[in-house]
């Protein structure tokens, strides 16, 4: 059944449905990590701890839970420690690789007669951690304690949700924001010109030059063709770019990108603004999830250089 969940998950980041239509209908997939052990009483305590709370949560009609078995083929356990010290500046990386937008992990700490199970809620987009725990006797069974945290993880993610996962913005939501920054200011004239490649193989097409140009269009600037030359630009964006294969997981192809672009005054040469991005993205081809993560680093760069141009 798990194998199941796993592969609708993975067509779905695929299609492109994944995120918008997992935010609309309240649902987020999630991926559960071994708890630490703090005590000798607590020994072995961990796996346990996460597989209780995987068999509670798995019924949970808002999360889906990505595989443990298959995370950590993915993740390689000796290229992370997936032993419950999680961190939220790992957690991005996690869930750029998983597809997972919430973390479960934690620790289960035994003190003098009690034993306390301690979660950790982190929103692999927002970095944000949130937590929830529960206490009793050594002599507990563990099966009841670990049943009471699961409501509670499951409490705490329906009423906190929009603190943990990002609001997923359409291309439409992402110009609005850009035209109500940058107001009634004068848009100038621009060219952009960014050189791009994928590592081993020949670039098509200019994902990143035609992401920002198209922003640049529908914003208000007026966009001129890099290939006539620079006269008449106002301002000259420029940059580099390249993608490169990131790993393999069955028909999946993870690509990562990294992109950086500049804005100069063509008359005097000034370097107006200078920005950099690295972007992840899956796909069945690599050339289609290099270009992909390109777009995706020029969406995220236009959105904070593109202010800047106007002022």
């Amino acid at each position: 059944m798990k194998r199941v969940v796993v592969m609708i998950m993975m067509v779905l980041v695929i299609t492109g449905v994944y995120a918008q239509d997992m935010f609309s209908t309240n649902m987020y997939p999630t991926a559960i990590f071994p708890f630490n052990e703090r005590g000798a009483g607590v020994k072995g305590y961990g796996s346990k701890v996460s597989d209780i709370l995987f068999a509670q949560l798995v019924i949970d009609p808002k999360l889906i839970l990505v595989d443990r078995e298959e995370m950590n083929k993915t993740l390689g356990e000796q290229e992370l420690n997936i032993s419950g010290m999680v961190n939220s500046a790992q957690a991005v990386q996690v869930g750029q690789l998983t597809g997972a937008k919430l973390l479960i992990t934690g620790s289960v700490i035994e003190a003098d007669k009690t034993i306390y199970i301690v979660a950790k809620i982190i929103g692999t987009e927002t970095s944000r951690v949130l937590g929830e725990s529960v206490k009793g006797r050594t002599t507990d069974e563990l099966g009841p304690l670990v049943e009471q945290l699961a409501e509670k993880v499951s409490a705490k993610i329906s009423k906190d949700a929009n603190t943990l996962v990002a609001k997923v913005e359409t291309h439409k939501d992402r110009v609005a924001k850009l035209n109500k920054v940058m107001g009634d200011a004068k848009r100038p004239t621009v060219i952009v010109s960014i050189q791009e490649r994928h590592v081993g193989q020949t670039t098509i097409d200019p994902a990143a030059e035609t992401e920002i140009s198209l922003l640049c269009k529908e914003t208000g600037f007026t966009v001129l063709d890099s290939a006539a030359g620079t006269k008449g630009a106002d301002i000259i964006i420029k940059g580099e770019g390249f993608s490169e294969f990131a790993m393999r997981r069955g028909n999946l192809v993870s690509v990562k990108a990294r992109l950086e672009v500049k804005a100069i005054d063509p008359a005097t040469d000034k370097v107006i603004a200078i920005d950099r991005q690295v972007a992840v993205e899956v796909d069945l081809t690599e050339q289609i999830a290099g270009k992909k993560a390109l777009q995706k680093a020029a969406d995220m760069i236009a959105q904070r250089m593109l202010p800047k141009l106007v002022k």
